[in-house]
Parts: structure tokens; C-alpha cells; sequence
């Protein structure tokens, strides 16, 4: 990696990180900077080739062979960021403290062994060991010494960047058991703690004892972003106050470049709130029943023991609406959170206990200030820059295909976003304004480990859509202010999705051609408002050899000579059928028209992310889709 994408990721006048510029000479130093960004890591470099060679380190490197420690490749530093130590500023890309807390000098071993041991190698053993994937060497450290390697991952799943590695110590005289970087708080160079490194103020934001509040658990990659909207906000007049006069301004953001929000006053607001109306009118005709009716304070009652999420709709455009607050949409497993007498209970959207499934999430009532509460949220797990990964989060719990479960990756942890809370101590919120559920959701949150609130944005959810955009996250949420919580689908929340995506019915597979085996494509359904299975096309793309064959054996099982599906099926190929009862999650780029005049839309594009246990097939009907212009 070059320098390019160290700086590409940086404005330098507003950090106080060192200028990318390669070093003439080349060195063999390491550093190991303890780094609290979004989530507490350890960046491990090699100086090498004249740069820094990076590796983020989520729980630090170990003395210990039977530590396995995932690493993720990032892009090289500049040589002269071997002593940084200090805090990145908010808003900045990695806001938040850095320590130097290991440095050294490192040698290169050779890649053949000679009488069972590893000898000193070559700067062009390094090179090559580099390139392979494979990079063994020795430190000297003021607390890491002797042979490591670091070896990369060979397995690509769906949503993977390809820079997963491991950092395994080799058995030498060097080894510690039972070693944890995190028991050494103390910095190398100036032998002060993060605390005193970066303040007070800066102190780790999940082990704090101040309550949470609005702005106080913002992911670090999203600060500057909202700073820019909520200035924007600060100088947007509401509808009410613009009347018809002025005009809208606007500056196109595109994908990969900074966020400008809208100016909105006058005509321009009024024909955003017409937009707005629009998306929403389209849903309207699927959610008729009336919503409830809000009250001023919660009510007093006993504690429910069942709750059934309140789901979003569907539109395809964001909108801006001072009538609306506007979320980041969490790509995770949805759950609500009992808790009551210091325990927690997760319980799925299907009411599927969840509980044992992340034990990590055990001690999140120690956040929470009340003594029974129920939450509403999302199980999620974060890649190193924050974002929430579905494809680590199917890592995490270990699914296979066909509801089987791995052993769990344990270096993929998860936490809980919390946005809603529904009941407390002895009092329900449900038909509390949501505007009044949040706040009293902030105040009672504490941040910890396992737990962070998830804040909201007011009025401008075109801003916050380009946000999610350019940090590639799934989509936002739009809920409106004053929406009561009700256990069903509801146009009061909408969903709005940056990627086109969406979860069909596995109906049959068609046969594999060439080199491929197992099967070539999974023909996939939508449920019609009849309860009729509509075939809406294949989906061949997305699958490595591993997922053919793990895929391969549960359509075996569940095979029949029943078309489950009502009309025409079109495929190129002969097609083995299947009893509907697999969700997979697609991506796709647009709807377009079948082959053949009637036999309705199909998906341009489709690529396979993963099959999802946590949804029934009944779920997955065209309701999902019906505010895509793109379908007549």
C-alpha cells in the first residue's frame, strides 16, 4: 500500500499526525501504538521499504503461541509516525488517543528452516514473504521479543476487504502463557497512561461513569461528519418559519467525497417536504391501520414479557423533514434486551432466545441505570473502522447454511447499539412521543464494552444518507418525532437503503457448467400479496468454493419434484427444486423486465451475501420492494 492512502484519509491541517513522505533510508524498527479510536487496537508496524508496514491489532499482540490474534491490514504510515504519540483530534479520521507502547528493531527470518529452526533471513526474504502472505520475523522489543509470524488469511467471505491476517508468536524462550497486552497501561517513551496521554476527557468513552448523552457515544468516523451537519442544521429554518420564499441551494456529494448539507429555505424546502410526502404516500396503501395515539407520560403497568419489534417500511429516497429524525441503520441481528434483577435477555424478532449466543453482552445491565428496562437494538459486530459488518457478524455466531452453527470466531466481538426504550422501572414508554423515548434512553445509558446508544439526527436525512453513503454503510432510518412504538410493520418508520438489497426465498438451483460444481445459480421467490411464490430471478455471483458445497448439501436435503413456486420460471438451465424454506440475503443493482412479456420483474445483477436464520421465508414478499420507481 502506498502513501497516497495515508493521505487520502487525512487533512493535515487538522491533525496533528506527520505528512506522508517516504524515507530515504531504509531502517529495521518497529512500533506498536496502543490506539483508541472507535474501538480500542493496537497498530503493529514494520519499517520496511522505506514506509511503515501496518497491521491493526483488535486485542494486541501476545507472547502467547496459543494466541491466534487477528490482524487487519491497513495502509502504510510514513516513517516519521514511529513516535507519535498524542490524540488525533475529533472529527478527523482515528479520532482519539494514541500511545507508543512498544518499539524495537525487527530482522527478517528465513522461510526454510535449517535443522528445525528459524534463521535470519534477507530484506528480499522479506519481501517476498510479503507478497506471499507469510511473513515471519524477530523482534526485540522493550516487551515483545523473539519469532512471530504474521500469515494471511486465505478464506474470503462475502463483505471481506481481503487484509485479515493473523499475528502468531512461534515457541521460543520468549513465550509467556496466559499474556495480555491490555494489563500494560503505561507508554514506552513518556511512561504516561492513555488516560493522561489523552486527557481526561478523551478517556476511553465505553468505560466512563458519566451518563450518556447526546454526541457522547457518536462512532469516531462519524464525528466529522455530523459536526458539518448539525452546523448545517443550526441554519435551517423549519417549513413553518420559511414560507414560500427564497430558493433551495444545493452541492452534489458523490460517493467517496466529503458531505455538503443542503441550505433549505422557502420553495426548496416546501418541494423537499413534497418528496418526503411522495416516499411516504407510496407505502401508505401497505400499512392502512391507524397508528396509536401518543401520550404525555409513560403508564404504569407490569413488565411485558413478549415484545414483538415495530418494523420499518421501505422507500427508495431519502428526504429532509423537520417533522422526522433520522438514524444510522445498524447492519446486524435485531433484538430486544429484558433486563431485570442485574441480567439480561436477548430475544430475536422472531422470539428466538439470544441470550447464550453472545455471552459477551452479559454485563450490558451494568450499564443501564434502572433497575428493569426494556431496550430496543441492534446485535452488532464492527470492522476496524467502526462500520457494522453483516458478513463478521455471521462470522461471529458461527452460522452455516442450513441454520448449522462453527464454533464461534471469537476475535469478532460484538456489542449492542441501543435506540429505543420501551419500558423502565415499573413504567411503559411505548406511547411516549419517540423524541421523549430517546432522550430518557440517553440519560439512563452509561457507555460500556458491551453497550452504545445510538444517537440520533434531526430534519436533514439527505445529509445523513450521504453520510451513511460515503462511509459505505448500509442506510439510515427515518422515524417520526412524535411515533408511538407498535409491535407491527408501520409507515412512522422507514427504512432507506444506500445499496439495493433485500432477502428472497431460495425455490431451486440450476445445474453448475464448466469448472463450477455443486450448482451453477439459487433460484430465488417473492411472496405476492396472494401468498403466491414469484420467481424473480438467479443468483449466481457471491460464492466461493467453500459456500457451493456447504450450500450444496442443505439443498440436497430439503430437494423435492414439487415447483414451489406460481407461473413461469425462466432459466438458461434445467432446475432442481427445492421446499421454500431458505431466506438469502441479495444484492442488486435495479429491477428490469423478464425475458418474456408477462412474466414480470426480475433482478438485474444479483449477488449473494449470505443466507440469513433470523428471517422466515413468509417475510419475504414484494412489500419489500414495491417503492422502486424502477418497477411498474
Amino acid at each position: 500500500m502506498a502513501l497516497e492512502e495515508y493521505k487520502r484519509k487525512r487533512r493535515f491541517e487538522d491533525t496533528p499526525e506527520p505528512p506522508p513522505e517516504v524515507a530515504k533510508k531504509k531502517g529495521n524498527r518497529f512500533v506498536v501504538q496502543k490506539h483508541e479510536a472507535t474501538r480500542l487496537h493496537y497498530d503493529f508496524r514494520l519499517e520496511m521499504e522505506g514506509v511503515l508496514k501496518s497491521w491493526a491489532v483488535p486485542k494486541g499482540p501476545s507472547l502467547d503461541p496459543a494466541d491466534k490474534r487477528l490482524a487487519m491490514h491497513v495502509e502504510d504510515h510514513p516513517v516519521s509516525y514511529f513516535d507519535f504519540e498524542g490524540t488525533i483530534s475529533e472529527g478527523t479520521y482515528g479520532a482519539g488517543t494514541v500511545m507508543v507502547w512498544d518499539v524495537g528493531t525487527w530482522a527478517p527470518l528465513s522461510p526454510v528452516p535449517v535443522n528445525g529452526k528459524y534463521v535470519p533471513g534477507t530484506e528480499a526474504d522479506a519481501a517476498a514473504m510479503l507478497a506471499k502472505g507469510d511473513l515471519k520475523f524477530r523482534l526485540n522489543g522493550k516487551r515483545l521479543k523473539g519469532d512471530f509470524a504474521l500469515i494471511k488469511m486465505k478464506g474470503r467471505r462475502p463483505g471481506s476487504k481481503g487484509n485479515e491476517w493473523l499475528m502468531i508468536k512461534k515457541h521460543d524462550d520468549h513465550v509467556v502463557e496466559g499474556y495480555d497486552a491490555g494489563d500494560i497501561d503505561e507508554s514506552v517513551l513518556s511512561k504516561r497512561s492513555m488516560d493522561e496521554i489523552g486527557g481526561d476527557a478523551r478517556s476511553r468513552e465505553w468505560t466512563s461513569s458519566r451518563p450518556a448523552g447526546r454526541g457522547k457515544l457518536k462512532a469516531a468516523w462519524l464525528a466529522d461528519a455530523v459536526a458539518r451537519l448539525d452546523q448545517k442544521k443550526k441554519q435551517t429554518k423549519t417549513a413553518k418559519d420559511a414560507g414560500d420564499t427564497g430558493v433551495s441551494k444545493k452541492k452534489e456529494s458523490s460517493r467517496g467525497q466529503k458531505v455538503i448539507a443542503a441550505k433549505i429555505s422557502g420553495n426548496g424546502s416546501r418541494k423537499l417536504q413534497e418528496s418526503a410526502s411522495k416516499n411516504q404516500t407510496s407505502k401508505s396503501s401497505a400499512s392502512s391501520a391507524p397508528s396509536a395515539v401518543a401520550v404525555s407520560a409513560p403508564v404504569k403497568r407490569p413488565m411485558p414479557t413478549t415484545i414483538h419489534p415495530m418494523l420499518a417500511e421501505s422507500i427508495e429516497k431519502p428526504f429532509d423533514d423537520p417533522d422526522w429524525l433520522f438514524e444510522i441503520k445498524w447492519d446486524g441481528y435485531r433484538a430486544i434486551a429484558f433486563i431485570e434483577n442485574g441480567k439480561v435477555r436477548l430475544v430475536s424478532r422472531n422470539q428466538n432466545e439470544l441470550t447464550a449466543r453472545y455471552p459477551e453482552l452479559k454485563d450490558m445491565p451494568k450499564f443501564v441505570k434502572a433497575k428493569t428496562a426494556i431496550l430496543d437494538g441492534e446485535v452488532v459486530a464492527l470492522d476496524v473502522d467502526g462500520r457494522a459488518s453483516f458478513s463478521l457478524m455471521q462470522q461471529r455466531t458461527g452460522f452455516r447454511p442450513g441454520g448449522k452453527r462453527a464454533v464461534e470466531k471469537a476475535d469478532v466481538p460484538v456489542l449492542y447499539y441501543a435506540f429505543d426504550v420501551l419500558y423502565l422501572d415499573g413504567y411503559d414508554w411505548r406511547r411516549v412521543p419517540l423524541v421523549e423515548r430517546k432522550k430518557k434512553l440517553a440519560s439512563i445509558l452509561e457507555p460500556g464494552d458491551s453497550l452504545r446508544y445510538s444517537d440520533h439526527y434531526e430534519a436533514q436525512g439527505k445529509a445523513l444518507f450521504e453520510i451513511a453513503r460515503d462511509k459505505k454503510l448500509e442506510g439510515i432510518l427515518a422515524k417520526k418525532r412524535n411515533s408511538c412504538y407498535e409491535e407491527r410493520r408501520s409507515r412512522e418508520w422507514l427504512k432507506i437503503k444506500i445499496r439495493h438489497q433485500m432477502e428472497c426465498v431460495v425455490g431451486g438451483f440450476t445445474e453448475p457448467e464448466g469448472t463450477r460444481a455443486h450448482f451453477g445459480s439459487l433460484v430465488l421467490g417473492l411472496y405476492d400479496e396472494q401468498g403466491r411464490l414469484i420467481h424473480v430471478g438467479q443468483v449466481g455471483s457471491g460464492f466461493d468454493q467453500k459456500l457451493l458445497s456447504e450450500i450444496s448439501k442443505v439443498l440436497r436435503k430439503i430437494e423435492t419434484k414439487k415447483n414451489p413456486f406460481y407461473g413461469e420460471v425462466e432459466a438458461l438451465r434445467k432446475v432442481s427444486w427445492v421446499k421454500p424454506e431458505l431466506v438469502a440475503e441479495i444484492e442488486y443493482a435495479e429491477w428490469t423486465e423478464g425475458a418474456n412479456s408477462g412474466s414480470g420483474p426480475k433482478l438485474r445483477a444479483p449477488v449473494f451475501l449470505g443466507l440469513r436464520d433470523d428471517k422466515d421465508p413468509k417475510e419475504c414478499t414484494f412489500d419489500q420492494v414495491t417503492a422502486d420507481s424502477s418497477i411498474g
